[in-house]
């Protein structure tokens, strides 16, 4: 095992990996961006964004994390061959570090929401009433979200096998399960029926809307933590000996069905509570989505349930923070490698330092919520991640060399030259990847 650390086994691999791809991206942002573009018609084409756009993206990233082992600033200065890519590589890892914090910060304050409406579940089973756990206020949102980020900070201080990886293996066993129980709980109730036609049914009418489709874009990279290192630094702790194009399916096809089952889940419960008289539709039509389904549609079903609908609640919102933690693990990684990598500052020393870094910015957040949340948010996720997924295509397609490449690859398959993967993707993630990616940007400012 190499002094930066690796992942002592494929599974543990994957399921932390995985485990960085599966957050509330998957399980609050899916459903949503479903709700908001039609049902179905936007569970098909994130399926197609996925496959076509994100995979390409994340074994770029998987394919320069573990050649260079390094974090994403190094990775991408050392695979650059003159001083111009050197620069671009430094700056487009910088900006990749910096909105990973970014993105923790306002993450880790809805993350925090998740911890108070868990706690407050749990609580209710026992005839407990604590108003404060659900009202919005800037002490709840700061002692939840240091809450959060204390958790987060305590595994990856733990290392790589004995913090990420160990984790990552009890949590994401526990996600799944939650997860089926609650959708089969769901299923069973009198209007999920109708949500799960309106899930699976497409309007094939609005499949080429270019605001569905730039949101399906966005909720890919979103939900692969894509453009930002995350998937560069985990790639750096993979062994030689993994044959990366696998193990990158086996990632990308885990992120994608748990966002898939988490739309099983809350679009037919949307449709459940409307049946038991709970709004779930908008003055215009249109099904209510992001934080009022979460924490005013669900909540107000589960209260209309009685004592089984808090076991209910218990059991949703524990999901929302496994999800939240094994996704914010991966985000706090990426500085902590950099600073761990060039600084030769300890782990720990790393862990607790940007913690509290990040702990600033969310303060900072919190208390200027009303002009900062969204702008945050939109300029990292709708913004910054394609843009740094379309450099790192550059990077991957024009800048690395292409021998350089097939030698890594070769580590973990020596016959790669002749498979499929090895005769499309070189040319996919140099010409076809960039090309959407651009155009989507484009039209996304239009």
């Amino acid at each position: 095992m190499s002094a930066r650390g690796e992942f002592s086994s494929r599974i543990g691999f994957v399921l932390a990996a995985a485990g960085s791809a599966v957050g509330l991206g998957n399980i609050w942002g899916f459903p949503t961006k479903v709700a908001e573009n039609g049902g179905a018609a936007f569970v098909l084409m994130y399926l197609i964004m996925a496959f076509l756009l994100a995979y390409p993206v994340l074994m770029a990233e998987l394919i320069i994390g573990r050649a260079k082992r390094a974090n994403m600033i190094d990775a991408l200065r050392d695979i650059s061959s003159n001083k111009a890519s050197k620069v671009a590589g430094v700056m487009t890892g910088s900006l990749g570090l910096l909105t990973v914090v970014f993105i923790l910060a306002f993450y880790s304050i809805v993350a925090g929401w998740m911890i108070a409406f868990f706690i407050d579940a749990a609580t209710n089973m026992f005839s407990l009433n604590i108003p404060w756990l659900t009202e919005f206020s800037i002490p709840r949102n700061l002692s939840f979200m240091i809450l959060f980020l204390c958790l987060t900070g305590y595994v990856v201080s733990g290392g790589i096998s004995n913090g990420i990886e160990k984790w990552s293996v009890r949590l994401m066993p526990t996600l799944f399960a939650i997860i089926i129980i609650l959708i089969i709980y769901v299923s069973f109730q009198d209007g999920a029926l109708e949500g799960w036609k309106a899930y699976l049914v497409p309007d094939f009418n609005r499949v080429l809307d270019p605001d569905l489709l730039i949101d399906a874009m966005g909720q890919a990279f979103f939900s692969m933590s894509l453009g930002v290192g995350t998937m560069l630094v985990y790639g750096s702790y993979i062994q030689r000996n993994e044959n990366l194009p696998k193990l990158g399916a086996s990632v990308a096809l885990v992120d994608i069905g748990v966002a898939v089952f988490a739309g099983m889940l809350i679009i037919p419960a949307m449709y459940v509570a409307a049946n038991n008289g709970v709004q779930i539709f908008t003055e215009t039509g249109a099904l209510i989505s992001e934080d009022s389904l979460i924490f005013q549609v669900l909540p107000a079903l589960f209260a209309t349930i009685d004592l089984v609908g808090f076991v209910v609640a218990t059991a949703f919102f524990a999901l929302m923070v496994i999800a939240a933690l094994t996704s914010s693990i991966s985000m706090l990684e990426v500085p902590v490698a950099y600073l761990v990598d060039s600084k030769g500052i300890s782990r720990k020393k790393s862990s607790v330092l940007l913690t509290f870094c990040v702990m600033l910015v969310s303060a900072l957040i919190v208390f200027n919520f009303e002009a900062l949340f969204v702008l945050v948010i939109t300029l990292t996720t709708k913004y910054s991640q394609p843009l740094l997924g379309f450099v790192l295509c550059i990077f991957a397609g024009w800048v690395w060399r292409r021998n350089d490449i097939l030698n890594d690859l070769k580590h973990g398959n020596d016959n790669i030259e002749g498979s499929w993967f090895w005769r499309i993707w070189p040319w996919y993630v140099r010409f076809v990847c960039p090309a959407v990616i651009a155009f989507m940007f484009y039209r996304s400012l239009a």
